[in-house]
C-alpha cells in the first residue's frame, strides 16, 4: 500500500471518530495506532501527539509540520452521516473534519512518512497531530511547543488549495457593555442602554482604521451577539454585545483596543490579545522553495494554530477554506494526493 493510500486510510478512521474540541482523545489514539503499526516512536500529551524523523542530527534547522485532529460539531443541513467517510465518484470523501483539517493532517503524515528513513534531509522535522485548535484552546499547540525545543519554522496544514498563506488575520473578542437607567417604557423616564449601544454599533461599523495591508487588507470589526431587555414595557438599564475583529499585521489586538474603547460609550473587555496576525517572510528559504514550484501565495482572512507560534510558519494544505464548518463537508482523494506531492517537493527545495 502506498503512502498516499495509508493516509487516505487514516483518514477515514478519523472521520469516523468524533473528535470535538476538547474530546479528540479516541482521534488521538487512532493516530497513536497508526505509528506503532509502523514502529515510529512518539509522544503524547493530552490529546496532542508528536514524532522526530528517525536520523535527528543536531545542527540541522527544526521544521515543524503541524495539523489539528478536532473539529467543530456538525452545522444544520447535513444530507449524509457526518461520521460515516463515504466516497463518491470515485474521488470525494465526504465527512465531518475530512477537509479542515482531516485532509491536510493525514497528507502530513503521509509527507513525514515519506521522510522518516531518509539521512540526507536538509532539515529536522517533528510531526505533531495537534487538539482544541477550533477553540484556541491552552491544550493544544500552545501545551506542546514548550516540549518540542526550538523550532525554527513550520508548516501548518490547513485547506488552502496548495496556495500558501504567509499571512493570517489575528483575532481579538471583545465583550461590550452599554448602561443606562431603568424606567417605564410608558413614560418619558430611565436612560435606554440599547440605544447606547446601538450608537456603539453604528460607530463600530463605521470605522476604518488607517493602515491597510497589502496582503490582509483593513481591520475588520464586525458585531456578531447582542442581548438586552428582560420585559417589553421596561427600558433596558443593560445592553451587552460582542465584537468580532479580525486585526492584520499593521496593528497589535492591544492597539486596537485601545483605538475602540476611545471611540466607544460602551465598556468593553477583552477576551484574550493573544491571537495576533502572524505569517513569514517572501524571503524565507520555505517560501522560495514554493515559489520555484510556481505555488501562489495570499493573506488569509481566517485563524489557524499559526497564531500561537513564536517562529515563521506557512499556511498551506489540500482541500478548500469555503468547504469548512459546512454540512456535506468533504475532500477530494486527488487533492489529498497532489498536496502528499506538493508537501515532499517544498521541503526537498528548502
Amino acid at each position: 500500500m502506498s503512502v498516499a493510500d495509508s493516509a487516505i486510510d487514516l483518514l477515514k478512521i478519523l472521520i469516523a471518530t468524533p473528535s470535538f474540541s476538547k474530546e479528540e482523545d479516541e482521534a488521538a489514539q487512532q493516530v497513536a495506532i497508526f505509528l506503532t503499526k509502523r514502529y515510529i516512536p512518539f509522544t503524547r500529551k493530552g490529546n496532542n501527539i508528536w514524532a522526530r524523523n528517525r536520523h535527528w542530527q543536531n545542527g540541522k534547522p527544526i521544521l515543524l509540520l503541524n495539523s489539528h485532529m478536532d473539529t467543530v460539531k456538525p452545522a444544520t443541513g447535513w444530507q449524509r452521516d457526518p461520521f460515516h467517510p463515504g466516497i463518491e465518484a470515485e474521488d470525494v470523501l465526504y465527512g465531518l473534519g475530512s477537509n479542515d483539517a482531516g485532509g491536510p493532517l493525514v497528507a502530513l503524515i503521509a509527507t513525514f512518512l515519506h521522510f522518516y528513513e531518509r539521512e540526507d534531509l536538509p532539515v529536522n522535522i517533528i510531526m505533531a497531530a495537534t487538539a482544541e485548535e477550533e477553540i484556541s484552546g491552552a491544550q493544544g499547540i500552545a501545551s506542546v511547543i514548550p516540549e518540542l525545543g526550538p523550532v525554527d519554522f513550520a508548516i501548518v496544514g490547513e485547506p488552502t488549495q496548495m496556495k500558501m498563506a504567509i499571512a493570517e488575520k489575528g483575532l481579538m473578542v471583545v465583550d461590550g457593555e452599554a448602561k443606562g437607567v431603568s424606567g417605564h417604557a410608558a413614560r418619558e423616564e430611565g436612560i435606554n442602554a440599547l440605544y447606547i449601544a446601538l450608537e456603539d454599533i453604528e460607530r463600530i461599523r463605521r470605522m476604518d482604521l488607517e493602515r491597510v495591508s497589502p496582503l490582509l487588507g483593513k481591520v475588520k470589526m464586525t458585531v456578531t451577539q447582542i442581548e438586552a431587555g428582560k420585559q417589553h414595557n421596561v427600558v433596558p438599564d443593560s445592553c451587552r454585545f460582542v465584537i468580532d475583529v479580525r486585526t492584520n499585521e499593521c496593528y497589535r489586538n492591544e492597539e486596537v483596543f485601545e483605538i475602540l474603547q476611545s471611540q466607544l460609550q460602551s465598556e468593553l473587555t477583552p477576551r484574550s490579545f493573544r491571537l495576533n496576525s502572524s505569517g513569514i517572510a517572501l524571503e524565507h528559504p520555505l517560501v522560495q522553495s514554493g515559489l520555484n514550484l510556481g505555488l501562489p501565495y495570499f493573506g488569509s482572512p481566517t485563524l489557524s494554530d499559526q497564531a500561537l507560534m513564536p517562529f515563521p510558519s506557512l499556511k498551506i494544505g489540500p482541500g478548500d477554506s469555503a468547504r469548512s464548518h459546512t454540512a456535506d463537508e468533504y475532500i477530494r482523494l486527488s487533492e489529498i494526493r497532489a498536496g502528499i506531492d506538493t508537501y515532499i517537493r517544498l521541503i526537498e527545495g528548502i
